[in-house]
């Protein structure tokens, strides 16, 4: 059996934009489980607010990073691990740019890398980095992202500057899914449907 960790924020935990959390079986992750079958174990870490590296100073420790060892180490062994972040980081409170965030994610792949070393043929845990779509600014969230949505639309080229100094795969989400036009930032139903049939299409390429 292969084991998938999918490690992300709202968008991971399948938050609604209409308001509380999708089924298990509506939520992407779900519908990679669906699609991928049995021979795979999906494990879900999403947690609402999550940033690559910061702390929020109004919501309390909000670091994917402080939580990401623990948690490699508590699922391990991992064949691939599906990593969306990067959304949060555009709120303005935070003011970095699509660079710095393109990096931030950069030093959690090398956070998985050295804390997981490889048990499938001496190579290390594989790592899907999915870029989040661009957002937009609107509804209740437009002022706490504002700017956000400029630099959310610069994040694909970000993060394909990345692909010289890492072996992730990486997948722009922007010619795939698009955020809802209620909120501007989580994904309907149909979107997740869309995110798991391209993710795993993508983690059967990377492990089969």
């Amino acid at each position: 059996m292969k084991t998938v960790l999918c490690f992300g924020d709202s968008n991971t935990y399948g938050l609604n934009p209409r308001g509380g959390r999708f089924p298990r079986n509506v939520r992407w992750t779900g519908v990679v489980r669906e699609l991928l079958g049995e021979n795979f174990e999906i494990i879900e870490e999403g947690l609402p607010g999550r940033t690559t590296v910061w702390d929020d100073p109004v919501e309390g420790v909000m670091s994917g990073k402080a939580y990401l060892v623990p948690c490699l180490r508590s699922h391990a062994p991992l064949d691939l691990v599906a990593l969306m972040l990067g959304t949060n980081d555009l709120k303005q409170r935070y003011a970095v740019s699509a660079a710095d965030i393109a990096i931030s994610v950069l030093s959690l792949v090398q956070v998985i890398q050295t804390t997981l070393p490889g048990h499938v043929e001496n190579k290390n845990t594989q790592v899907l980095l999915l870029v989040p779509p661009p957002i937009k600014e609107i509804g209740l969230s437009a002022s706490i992202f504002a700017g956000g949505e400029a630099k959310s639309k610069r994040l694909g080229e970000a993060f394909n500057k990345l692909k010289p100094y890492t072996d992730a795969s990486i997948l722009d989400l922007s010619s795939v899914i698009t955020s809802s036009e209620l909120d501007g930032l989580h994904f309907d139903e149909e979107e997740h449907r869309k995110l798991g049939e391209t993710v795993s299409m993508r983690i059967k390429e990377m492990l089969e």
